[in-house]
């Protein structure tokens, strides 16, 4: 009688197993229909960019690269991103730590702070700057932000340019991207826990040493890949730079800011030329999202290898 059973069990396992699965052509059905949105959606539009970029040959390519404005571009976005990157970087480390690894009163009014710039507009950000640093704002005449002679001696006092000057980008682009380093690392940290941290300090360490030697070492591919996300988000933003930036060409202008003005004189081939330092920046972005992401997935096989042959020996 068992014998019976485990026979029709056998059988009926193959069946079972096929009757889980879709048809072959609805299976190709889906996977070609998802092979013809990445075609239409992301590899036509690269396509059109690099055709365009060098439709005039390579000589216009690099030209368009070395002009004056263009260059100008470059180094404002590489100098505002080179300060929000850091910056981010630092509070998303002491803000993730503190919210993973601590209890504490306004927990979640914190958590909901992080994730503002996700839910407001990045022009309605930029326009909050105007308001608190412009000519007419609330800062404005201490700052000396236009012109008040009215306020007597305090008018101009300190002139200190924000609005329309690297300030404000560096100010727009550090908002809107506040939150990529502390969302990708507070999951990250709580899905960890803290016994090893609550191990290290009852070993003697400090809490210092604690998240030197303990708590960074396992979030540094969460970290790296934040890292990532923030320089791709703030080399390319457009919404809250355009505002505060006042579009000066040659001074204030960022790279999407310069190809907008480029387009918009028809100068296509110029556009398409600077664009393409920004889809060169996503692939980039890309590929490094996937090292990371395969590393990341290595040394977790590696640490559960291990783990399985200490608990075989």
């Amino acid at each position: 009688m068992a014998g019976n059973v485990s026979t029709l069990a056998y059988v009926a396992q193959p069946r079972q197993r096929r009757s889980l699965r879709d048809p072959r052509w609805v299976r190709g059905a889906l996977i070609g229909a998802a092979l013809l949105f990445v075609t239409l959606f992301l590899v036509v539009p690269l396509a059109v960019v690099f055709t365009e970029a060098l439709r005039k040959g390579p000589g216009a390519y690099f030209a368009a690269l070395a002009d004056r404005d263009a260059l100008a571009a470059i180094r404002l976005t590489l100098l505002a991103a080179s300060i929000a990157v850091p910056l981010n970087l630092i509070f998303g480390l002491a803000a993730s730590w503190a919210i993973a690894k601590f209890e504490f009163r306004g927990k979640a009014l914190l958590i909901a702070l992080i994730e503002l710039p996700f839910a407001v507009s990045p022009v309605i950000s930029g326009l909050v700057y105007v308001l608190l640093f412009g000519a007419q704002g609330w800062f404005g005449p201490y700052l000396g932000a236009g012109d008040h002679r009215w306020l007597g001696p305090w008018a101009n006092a300190h002139d200190i340019q924000i609005i329309f000057a690297v300030p404000g980008i560096v100010l727009a682009t550090v908002f809107v991207t506040f939150p990529f380093v502390a969302r990708e690392l507070i999951p990250l940290m709580q899905a960890q826990g803290r016994d090893e941290e609550l191990a290290a300090l009852t070993l003697g360490a400090t809490g210092w040493q604690t998240f030197r030697r303990v708590t960074l070492p396992n979030v540094k591919w969460g970290l790296f890949y934040g890292v990532v996300l923030c320089n791709a988000r703030a080399m390319g933003e457009f919404g809250a730079v355009s505002v505060v930036s006042g579009h000066i060409r040659g001074e204030t202008n960022t790279i999407p800011l310069h190809v907008e003005i480029l387009y918009n004189e028809y100068n296509l081939q110029a556009a398409f030329a600077v664009a393409s330092l920004l889809t060169l920046l996503a692939l980039v972005t890309l590929v490094l999202k996937n090292l990371v992401e395969l590393r990341h997935r290595r040394a977790r096989e590696a640490a559960a290898a291990s783990d399985l042959r200490q608990f075989a020996t």
